[in-house]
């Protein structure tokens, strides 16, 4: 009896406890909290979470617009004000703003295409058309996409830990466009897609821009969801005076700041806890000065520590959310499908995300194979679904492509070099042009020496591509003649120490191309070489005839293996490279029936890590080879000058001039040290050594001491036109320097 009335006393007391905490539930405010919109200035958002969490107040709904959704909705999916700041510090904003995708998520074609051309505009009709924005924000919707992964199963967002919705603009009616349901990260996107920076976002039909264009602080929608409380957190800007209005863009802002303003004067009394952070001097897109932002936010909330501190606190197991963001390592992906691909095979688009059913990748890979996809170019918008099938451990992804209808582009660039001397290049590429998956480009290089390059290639992602290539290519150079002449009588004759060489390379070719363990392009085909060498500085016979050192059509076998991981071809911080290729020669017109066959390999590899944010290290090695008949030199390796794209057997080295070194085999290593004084600025210091003879691999003098050095100083610079670059090499063989200097992208 007597623990009888315990018992029945402990289950009193209990129930009394829960109708007592259902009470204080009932009767406490709902607290919502509202974060406008302001680019770079929402960044302010994120300081006053901080506050607000430090002081753990219970928020029963967010709303936001624009960059207030987005940290609004990763809020409302559980980030706490602290995780959010360090997202938003290790974020490289104009990268994340331009969709400047990694090099290595580039075929290499594509990355071929990137690294050489500086303008680049659709072409329709023989019309420029320019495009919508700046960017599709896909490193925007990729960034939310991993990091709301979470809660990718939610579509109903009064379910995520702290209900939410965010605003958007139907761009065809002006009329605001409440996102509460469906895909989380594309709505989001949609919110903050910023006329002319973001292309619009296409949901249910509707093309949406950014919500601040109709409602940037959505403080009435938000009360209208029974809120009793809401705190709001403006970052829009106020109106500028006379003195301030200084450009024609001063003068727009602060025309579409006059209704937002106005309307700001009301919205302002309805906010019961108001925040407004300093953002005097701080416009949509002062990324770098993100730290500081974030601070004026936090000192902002401070000032309303004693309203917010009266607010209703989180119980213990608020505190304890069942859906928890948490860094991703790897992922099963049970099944892929596709959606929306009419001109793309799914061969091809598997081959670029490189995804197979049932198979268990990192989310570090998966979001490479999302950024192959995205490189291509072919596609306005995709989207991915994760979905969580039950009873299954992994996702079924569903990827909904928006193909591109552009299929015809334009692109220019311009470059000067000491060989090659001033260019203008004239490219018009062609996408789709025989099949689905096809690209055709033709270069078109005007100035000195005029050029020309015709690539097509069909691309079949994991299975073998197609492709045909066309080039000729034609310099001038002044060189030493012992390169080139061994008649003593005919060098007598010609009384001279340096020769002006006209160099004609005609080059075709027909390959195969795959993939080969992920990441190594492999080729393999048949090539078509013209080669004519010649000078009109001498001549045979006191003729007025040139005299030519070669006149040869020729035919070979090819094979090369590529690997190119560098983050940049220029200025690269970190990756690997390899290439090696194969060339057997089975048929020269100029030796007829007396042709002996002969091969040459050659092979480079380099190796770039950086050592701080700064300083950047680059290490190369390679080498090459001739195999069998040792008579035709014209296709011998030649060592000298500075450059990248070089044809044939032509290989750069510091501290030398072009064509300065020869022979039919080599070995050369080189060391680069890159310090990045500013932004896109680089000083550079670097060594090459190397030996060249013939036959070295015979004689060993390949694993001797280098018989040549050069080293080199150098300032780059980055920009839209491509490095701009000078450097002063010295080589201590000859004791002479040489300056090499160069503008734009080489082609």
């Amino acid at each position: 009896m007597k623990y009888f009335f315990i018992i029945l006393t402990l289950c009193l007391l209990s129930l009394f406890s829960v109708q007592a905490q259902h009470k204080t539930e009932a009767n406490s405010p709902k607290v919502g909290l509202v974060l406008s919109g302001g680019g770079a200035k929402g960044l302010a958002h994120i300081g006053a979470l901080k506050v607000i969490d430090s002081l753990g107040v219970k928020i029963d709904y967010v709303a936001g617009t624009s960059m207030g959704a987005i940290i609004g909705g990763l809020y409302a999916s559980g980030y706490t004000g602290n995780q959010l700041d360090s997202i938003f510090q290790i974020l490289d904003f104009d990268k994340v703003i331009n969709d400047d995708l990694p090099r290595v998520s580039k075929t290499s074609y594509e990355r071929g295409n990137d690294d050489k051309y500086a303008v680049k505009l659709p072409f329709d009709r023989l019309k420029v058309k320019l495009p919508s924005a700046l960017s599709k924000g896909y490193n925007v919707y990729s960034l939310l996409l991993e990091s709301l992964i979470h809660v990718s199963q939610i579509h109903d967002f009064e379910k995520l830990p702290i209900p939410f919705f965010c605003i958007a603009t139907d761009a065809e009616t002006g009329e605001q466009v409440i996102l509460d349901k469906g895909d989380l990260p594309q709505s989001i996107l949609a919110s903050g897609a910023l006329p002319s920076v973001f292309q619009p976002v296409i949901i249910e039909d509707q093309v949406l821009i950014d919500g601040g264009v109709a409602n940037n602080y959505p403080i009435d929608e938000l009360r209208a969801k029974g809120m009793d409380v809401i705190i709001g957190v403006d970052v829009q800007d106020g109106l500028r005076n006379r003195e301030e209005l200084e450009s024609a863009p001063d003068v727009l802002i602060q025309i579409n700041n006059f209704r937002t303003i106005n309307d700001m004067k009301l919205k302002a009394e309805k906010t019961d806890i108001y925040v407004k952070p300093d953002i005097i001097g701080f416009n949509v897109v002062s990324f770098s000065e993100g730290n500081q932002i974030i601070a004026n936010g936090k000192v902002a909330a401070m000032k309303e520590l004693s309203r917010l501190s009266a607010l209703t606190r989180k119980e213990s197991n608020d505190l304890i959310s069942e859906v928890k963001p948490k860094p991703i390592d790897s992922i099963k992906v049970n099944h892929v499908h596709l959606k929306g691909n009419n001109k793309y095979t799914r061969a091809y688009v598997l081959g670029k995300l490189r995804l197979k059913d049932n198979e268990k990748v990192s989310y570090k890979d998966l979001k490479k194979g999302m950024n192959r996809l995205e490189a291509t170019n072919n596609f306005d918008a995709i989207k991915y679904e994760f979905i969580k099938v039950e009873g299954e451990e992994g996702y079924d992804i569903n990827t909904i492509v928006t193909e591109t209808e552009q299929s015809l582009f334009l692109k220019l660039g311009i470059h000067y070099d000491e060989l090659y001397k001033s260019a203008a290049l004239v490219n018009v590429t062609k996408k789709r042009l025989f099949f689905k998956n096809d690209v055709a480009s033709l270069d078109f290089i005007l100035g000195d020496n005029v050029r020309y390059n015709f690539e097509y290639l069909v691309d079949r992602g994991f299975y073998w591509s197609i492709g045909v290539k066309s080039r000729y290519n034609q310099f001038d150079r002044n060189i030493n003649p012992l390169l080139l002449i061994d008649d003593p009588v005919l060098l007598n004759a010609g009384g001279v120490s340096k020769i002006d060489v006209k160099l004609k390379d005609f080059t075709n070719q027909f390959y195969l191309q795959t993939l080969f363990l992920r990441d190594f392009a492999l080729s393999m085909g048949v090539e078509h070489k013209n080669l004519e060498i010649d000078t009109e500085t001498i001549s045979r016979d006191n003729s007025n005839t040139n005299l030519s050192f070669e006149s040869t059509n020729f035919l070979s076998l090819f094979g090369e293996l590529k690997l190119d991981t560098y983050s940049n071809m220029y200025f690269p911080k970190r990756g690997v490279y390899f290439n090696g290729d194969l060339h057997i020669y089975f048929l020269s017109s100029s030796q007829g029936d007396d042709f002996k066959n002969f091969s040459i390999a050659k092979a480079n590899m380099g190796y770039a890590f950086s050592v701080t944010d700064k300083l950047a290290f680059n290490l190369q090695t390679g080498g090459g080879f001739k195999i069998g008949d040792t008579s035709t030199q014209a296709l011998d390796f030649a060592l000298g000058g500075y450059g990248s794209n070089f044809i044939n057997n032509f290989i750069p080295f510091l501290g030398y001039d072009f064509v300065s070194l020869t022979g039919n085999s080599f070995v050369k290593a080189s060391a680069v040290a890159d310090y990045e004084v500013f932004k896109k600025h680089h000083i550079t210091l670097e060594g090459n050594w190397s030996n060249i003879a013939d036959n070295i691999f015979e004689t060993g003098e390949w694993f001797t001491l280098p018989d040549y050095r050069g080293y080199a100083l150098g300032y780059g610079l980055e920009t839209f036109l491509g490095p701009v670059q000078i450097k002063y090499s010295y080589s201590p063989e000859q004791k002479n320097s040489t300056w090499f200097f160069n503008v734009g992208f080489w082609f």
